[in-house]
């Protein structure tokens, strides 16, 4: 059980300067006063550092924040359908005439498709709720980490959640990832805060904060709930049949802040709902069960580009085991700091196992708060580490705030205690970290080759000077400590600039520079297949500018899927997108643009293409109704061949979109997304025999209205 925390300062040593006091004191305000007016008993420093924090997390956040057009086209379009149709809004779908949802239930697109409402359609529009949940997450972050160890260890665990390439790639982006990143950090918060004082309502904040992760990503969300409840109910401050009440209302509180959505399609009629896109039954249970569920956790993923093998080892997403998220495509993203982090971790729980008495309750509250991080750190690292199914390497954004808040509090721990033990930790950390980082910056030797040199030698050098602190004094210790910290940062940071000032489209996309030997996912590196109109030229490993849409060699094709990448790099556009179109949209030209709304109100759509990212470019370019045809994929039985011919023959679709000239496997082609003998592909074939061929800058259409011959 876990007392109240106390205040009462932890004995330091003389051989390492003391940090200003500025431990955990729960106030009366809630969380904006906190951050906007500071704790009373916080350091001078506390409240303009956090301020100054937050003010270059928007700035790295929201600079040219459209460079990126409407980044994931796919789902850009479904926020354009949610600001004009509330019930596609409520669903989740990808028009606003409700033919298909995305393969994801829709909480992440609600606040962008609610901003778009206000602001009109434009890419920041669509973008801007991403980077204020980056903020809100940092914020979060800082206050639930100060709490226990201080405003110094909240702004170490904050700068380094800020400064984490992934993290700043996803919160300029419009995934889901960014929303369940920001939930995530919240249900923790809440969890620790109940683990304070023991009461019922963190506990049903936590509950509805897993709900609506489960409504942003479904089970994934749940993935840390595991060891958040068994931490409580080893640990909670109250009796232990108390405790089990709690967890089971908090159970009961993700049930139903998560289930009310889906009791509602489940229940709703099928015929006057969208399709569940992602799904082979029309179901969101068998979406969440299967394609987005196990499915990613063996492989076995029918309807997916590479589904339904049951791959071991990752197949085409990449080797499998204990090395995954420090191999070539994963490691830039997100295990800068992750030795470290699992350092501290290990030796910050080794160290508050035994707590003294006159310290007992203050340590066990700190080693629990220790347990919950980690135990969230490890089981997202383990599942990540290990599933065999689709896995990109921005999923990576999970593990951000873990890490970051195991850094500042085990850093900031070992440090006050001070100590020979605590000193051997700490430098050990900072060679770790600094040895990482040259490995990390190495496997891009042409892009800023002087930093990873610089890194090592600061960063051993900062390491042997925390082994002298006895000897040297304090002023050595504090400035070793300082240059530690400077180069744990300085790769994140090189990394995070480069992402933040380069365009990222398309599904499949990548922080920071090019990288040697990427073999996570087949063709090696890629920025985004298929981005907006408008992106920069693509840089390859020598970080020189490449024409937009210029290739360095197509890698190999796509697991399980029609055909090989156009090339690498980001910001590449090419004609019809990444693999015809299903990693990314095109560029619509101005004259099939107008052709499409030519008369397109009085049609229920005014065009169809096969797969999501075709049927989007032209729905963000005309802002009228597009219908996918077999979703994402283009393998979704949706429409079938007989429903079509019922909605051409009621005169409700103007177009079908057949992509553009020398498009070989295109949309509409027999080997594009819809290829095979799938529905996709009989609708194409039908449409190609029965109607008459139009062509419009640049791309081919079939006029539904006007019969061949």
């Amino acid at each position: 059980m876990i007392p109240h925390p106390q205040t009462a300062a932890v004995p330091q040593t003389a051989a390492v300067p003391p940090l200003p006091h500025d431990g955990p004191r729960p106030g009366p305000r809630g969380l904006p006063g906190r951050i906007l007016h500071g704790h009373p008993d916080d350091p001078r420093w506390a409240r303009p550092a956090l301020l100054a924090l937050l003010a270059v997390t928007a700035v790295l956040l929201l600079w040219d924040l459209s460079a990126s057009g409407y980044a994931n086209q796919f789902y850009s379009a479904a926020v354009q359908a949610g600001s004009g149709s509330w019930k596609a809004f409520f669903f989740g779908s990808s028009d606003a005439a409700n033919s298909i949802t995305v393969d994801k239930p829709p909480a992440a697109l609600w606040p962008m498709a609610l901003s778009v409402r206000l602001f009109g359609l434009s890419s920041w529009a669509v973008l801007v709720p991403e980077a204020l949940m980056g903020v809100a997450t940092v914020g979060v972050l800082y206050a639930a980490v100060r709490r226990r160890f201080g405003a110094g260890a909240g702004l170490l665990a904050g700068a380094v959640l800020a400064l984490t390439p992934v993290a700043a790639l996803m919160f300029r982006f419009n995934n889901p990832d960014a929303l369940l990143c920001l939930l995530m950090t919240c249900a923790v918060a809440c969890v620790l805060r109940a683990l304070e004082d023991g009461r019922t309502r963190w506990l049903l904040l936590a509950g509805l904060c897993f709900g609506f992760g489960f409504l942003t990503k479904t089970l994934q969300a749940w993935l840390i709930l595991p060891p958040l409840a068994a931490v409580y109910l080893c640990c909670g401050p109250v009796a232990v049949r108390r405790r089990v009440g709690q967890v089971l209302l908090a159970g009961l509180a993700i049930v139903v802040s998560g289930g009310w959505w889906v009791a509602a399609v489940e229940l709703w009629p099928a015929s006057s709902r969208p399709y569940i896109g992602g799904s082979q039954t029309n179901s969101f249970l068998e979406l969440t069960f299967g394609y987005n569920g196990f499915g990613r956790i063996t492989g076995n993923e029918t309807g997916s580009v590479g589904g339904g093998g049951g791959r071991r080892g990752g197949g085409g997403w990449g080797e499998t085991g204990i090395t995954r998220l420090f191999s070539s495509d994963m490691g830039g993203q997100i295990s800068w700091l992750l030795p470290a982090a699992l350092i501290l971790l290990a030796a910050a729980v080794l160290v508050l196992w035994r707590a003294r008495r006159a310290t007992a309750a203050q340590e066990a509250a700190q080693r629990a708060e220790f347990l919950v991080w980690g135990g969230a750190l490890l089981m997202t690292f383990v599942t990540f580490s290990f599933m065999s199914g689709i896995f990109h390497q921005y999923y990576n954004i999970a593990l951000a705030p873990y890490i970051a808040a195991l850094t500042g509090m085990g850093a900031t721990l070992l440090w006050r205690r001070g100590g020979r033990t605590a000193s051997l930790v700490l430098a050990a950390a900072v060679a770790a970290t600094a040895g990482w980082s040259y490995v990390l910056l190495d496997r891009s030797p042409d892009w800023l080759p002087w930093l990873r040199w610089t890194v090592l030698a600061v960063g051993l050098v900062a390491a042997a000077g925390l082994l002298l602190p006895a000897r040297a004094g304090r002023r050595v210790a504090a400035v070793a400590a300082g240059l530690g910290v400077a180069t744990a940062l300085a790769g994140p940071l090189a990394y995070t600039l480069d992402t933040v000032t380069t365009a990222h489209g398309g599904s499949i996309i990548t922080a920071g520079p090019s990288v040697q030997g990427g073999g996570g996912f087949p063709g090696g590196r890629h920025r985004g297949m298929g981005g907006p109109p408008g992106m920069k030229g693509a840089k390859g490993a020598s970080g020189a500018a490449q024409p937009s849409g210029g290739g360095q060699g197509a890698g190999p094709g796509f697991p399980g899927g029609p055909g090989g990448f156009t090339g690498h790099g980001r910001g590449h556009r090419g004609a019809g997108g990444g693999m015809g179109g299903l990693l990314g949209g095109s560029k619509v030209a101005a004259k099939a643009e107008a052709l499409v709304k030519k008369d397109a109100g009085r049609y229920t759509w005014a065009a169809a293409a096969i797969g999501s990212q075709n049927a989007a470019s032209y729905q963000l370019a005309t802002e009228r109704p597009v219908m996918a045809i077999g979703g994402f994929n283009g393998s979704d039985p949706s429409p079938t061949l007989a429903q079509f011919k019922k909605l051409v023959a009621d005169g409700r679709i103007h177009y079908f979109i057949a992509g553009e000239r020398g498009e070989r496997g295109g949309p509409g082609g027999r080997g594009g997304p819809g290829g095979g003998q799938g529905t996709a592909s009989q609708i194409s074939a039908w449409v190609e025999k029965s109607f008459t061929k139009v062509t419009a800058g640049g791309a081919t259409f079939y006029d539904l209205t006007a019969p061949a011959g």
